[in-house]
Order: C-alpha cells, then structure tokens, then sequence
C-alpha cells in the first residue's frame, strides 16, 4: 500500500508505503522524500515505512526552526497524528542527528535506531565546510540558481572515487538541482545553521533502544572520529564502518547501506528497546 505524499494536519509532508511495523526514513540536510525511494521500495516489503520532509526541505511548509530539538518534535507530531507510538528511525546526516536526540529525549518513541554518518557535535573542519555550504546555499537563495551550491557540495558529501565514476549522472543532477525553488536553498542554509549549534555529547547516553551507528570510510563532512564517539557514548551501540564511501553514504553505497540496515532490523525485530 502506498499513499501520496501530503502534509500531517498542516505538519511535515510525508509518504507511507507499506504494512508492518513502523519504521521512519529521515533525510539528510539536502535531501527530499524521493531521495529514498530504492529505500522504501525494499523496506516497504515488511515494514509500515514512513518518509517526511523537514520544514526547510523540498515538500514541508513553514520556516526551518533554528534547532534540532524543534525537527525532532515535528517528526513526533507527525508520528502522533499517524497514530505511530513507536518506530523504528533511519536516518543520515542532518535526518541521523534527528534520530538521536529523538531517541534520547522520547526513548518511548524509538524501537531501533539507524544513525549513518553523524557527530557528536561538529568539529571546526565540519564547521569550514558548512560555512562553504552556507554561504552557497545563501547565493541560490537570492540568485535562484542552485550551480554554485551543487559545485561547492560535490567534493564534500562525494568520494573522489564516486565523482571521477560518476561524471555524466552528476552533471545530470546539477541540472535538476539548479532548478528547485530559492526556499529548497534558504531551508539548506537553516538547516546547516541547527548542525553547527548543537551538542548532543550529553544526550547520548539517555538513548536505550538497540543502536547501529554507520560511518563512510572518506566522509569530509563528518569526521570517523566523532561518528565513533557517537556510537561509544550510546550504551550498547554498535558501529560500522562502510570502506570507500563519502559523506552520501546512501548514494554511493546504496545496497551495502540497504543491507546493513535490513540485516540490523532483522536483529531486533520485535525486541523492546
């Protein structure tokens, strides 16, 4: 069973697809719904799966919340209004920060949680980078023209590897980047303003639920160092290392990340958290 994507009650845009246990994809800082469609399509077998934007993003309405603590009450509103108690959360990057401190300040709200690639808090490198990220995402939203940003994101979030691999599909993708509205690049800008404010280091360790911390092996973005002392501070978790990825884990290892995932629910299916 699938649904259109439509706004909760006024809240956050969202699709659902399939029947099972509820199980939530969170998006990473530029991505929209539609980013996890290979996703949703295997998981949706077995599970009630959830997609949302952000306030900020693609699909939501509203300004973007200068926290995080504001976006994870949004996803707990849209799981209200969903009659959801419980889900289990995917997440990545900004969508991975979400997951974790909505499992440390609503652990009744998470089964499981699949955190991949996400810090503890952002070290000065992180914080170079989402000022280059910013101040793109600042030109797209005057100009309307999102090359710039897409150019400064390339090597950040990609390998070296994926680019020199993948030449022609991401000149496809800057073409269609460069087409989203001036309020997809405003939204970008507030949502690498909530990264670069937060500390989850003394929330961590309220999280209970069974916990898969992943990292990419060349992440620039989000250093291994801290994603580890993510999955350290967390009682219980365990923690993945994915080789030759970048910070877009779930582009460039698509079917490794799908399968770690599948392989981890499997785990603690039907265990309370």
């Amino acid at each position: 069973m699938s649904t259109p994507q439509s706004a909760a009650r006024g809240g956050l845009a969202h699709r659902l697809d399939g029947e099972g246990e509820p199980l939530v994809l969170l998006n990473g800082g530029l991505m929209t719904i539609s980013s996890w469609e290979p996703f949703a399509a295997a998981l949706a077998r077995h599970y009630r799966v959830i997609r949302c934007d952000f306030r900020g993003q693609l699909l939501s309405p509203g300004v973007p919340p200068p926290h995080l603590e504001a976006h994870v009450e949004d996803v707990v509103q849209l799981l209200d209004a969903l009659g959801v108690g419980a889900a289990h959360l995917v997440g990545t990057s900004f969508g991975g920060e979400v997951g974790l401190l909505l499992a440390a300040l609503h652990p009744e709200r998470a089964r499981s949680l699949v955190a991949a690639t996400v810090v503890d808090y952002p070290p000065p490198a992180m914080r170079a980078a989402d000022a280059a990220l910013a101040a793109a995402a600042a030109e797209g939203a005057a100009s309307g023209d999102g090359t710039g940003m897409f150019a400064t994101m390339l090597p950040i979030v990609y390998s070296p590897q994926f680019l020199a691999a993948h030449g022609d599909e991401l000149a496809a993708r800057q073409e269609s980047f460069s087409r989203l509205p001036r309020e997809f690049f405003a939204g970008g800008r507030a949502i690498l303003d909530a990264i670069d404010t937060m500390d989850l280091r003394p929330l961590l360790g309220a999280i209970r639920c069974p916990t898969l911390v992943v990292a990419a092996e060349h992440d620039a973005l989000m250093p291994e160092e801290r994603t580890r002392a993510v999955a350290a501070a967390i009682p219980g978790a365990r923690f993945q290392l994915v080789a030759g990825s970048g910070h877009a884990l779930v582009v460039e290892k698509q079917q490794e990340f799908l399968d770690l995932v599948r392989a981890f629910l499997a785990h603690v299916r039907g265990e309370p958290c």
